[in-house]
């Protein structure tokens, strides 16, 4: 059976319906109220011309995040590496005394 709901989401004072995982729900409810209080932002901080502008900031703003962790990510695992080679060659000198 299609478990699927039903649903209304609005972003810049545009209804869009989708069907989506119940599982899905509560992050589109919450990235669309998080869209919505930086299109506020957008337009009391900067001079905009219509919805499309405010959208087209939103969007390299959520994909500049995006990104960052990526980026944010791959350093971290870099330095773990780097951490785990060093703790098996002190180990290593250990096993050789």
């Amino acid at each position: 059976m299609d478990d699927k709901l039903k649903i209304k989401i609005s972003i810049a004072d545009r209804v869009y319906p989708l069907t989506v995982d119940p599982s899905q729900e509560e992050g589109l409810r919450s990235a669309s109220k998080k869209i919505d209080a930086m299109i506020k932002q957008f337009e009391e901080n900067y001079a905009v011309r219509d919805k499309q502008d405010v959208l087209a900031m939103c969007a390299l703003q959520f994909a500049s995040l995006s990104e960052q962790k990526v980026l944010d990510r791959s350093e971290e695992l870099e330095a773990t590496q780097a951490r785990l080679l060093q703790m098996d060659e002190r180990l290593g000198d250990l096993l050789k005394q």
